[in-house]
């Protein structure tokens, strides 16, 4: 019963009780703390929700069926080279339509201007259809001869590169000092190596 029991404790002209006992602090609800508690609760539910969305999009969408479907789409696909940047999908389909049936036609633009970057990809129904319009390579679309190829598949980590490596100088050697100019030039730069 020590929890019931209160004291009174004297501060001159004033007292207080300390120590008031459980049954006392039960009734009292702190408006903060009932506030956090809801949010808690639900961010809780929020997390579940995404948590089976998750598990379902994971079951859905396997990831070896997704690559196939992306292969044979890449298959089924066309990469156009020297498009006219006043070349509409519309037109792009006239030209390639003889070809066989087309499911897409994307125009790459930039994706900060919007204004078309000079290819186009054109997807069709058959695998037919890819080599007869490889036949379409160097006709003429808006006066400049297009080039026609089939699309790559881009395989991720797989780099190209840009050039045989950094900074090699004239015929391979690594260049001296400023860099590499030849004897006699920048008199003004002393270099003791």
């Amino acid at each position: 019963d020590q929890a019931n029991t209160s004291t009174k404790v004297d501060y001159g002209d004033e007292y207080e009780e300390v120590g008031k006992g459980e049954d006392d602090l039960e009734g009292m609800v702190d408006p903060e703390l009932e506030e956090l508690q809801k949010r808690m609760l639900e961010m809780e539910k929020e997390a579940q929700k995404l948590r089976e969305l998750e598990e379902n999009l994971s079951k859905g969408a396997g990831e070896e069926g997704q690559g196939a479907d992306t292969d044979d789409v890449d298959a089924r696909s066309i990469y156009v080279g020297n498009v006219d940047y006043v070349t509409t999908p519309d037109e792009l389909h006239e030209h390639f339509k003889g070809s066989g049936s087309i499911n897409r036609v994307t125009i790459r633009t930039d994706k900060f201007t919007g204004h078309p970057k000079g290819y186009a990809y054109v997807e069709f129904g058959t695998l037919d259809a890819v080599t007869k319009a490889q036949l379409l390579d160097g006709s003429m679309l808006h006066g400049r001869p297009l080039k026609v190829n089939p699309k790559r598949t881009n395989v991720p980590g797989m780099s190209r590169g840009r050039g045989r490596g950094r900074g090699r100088g004239f015929h391979g050697y690594a260049p001296r000092g400023r860099g590499f100019r030849g004897r006699g030039r920048g008199a003004a730069y002393y270099s003791p190596y």
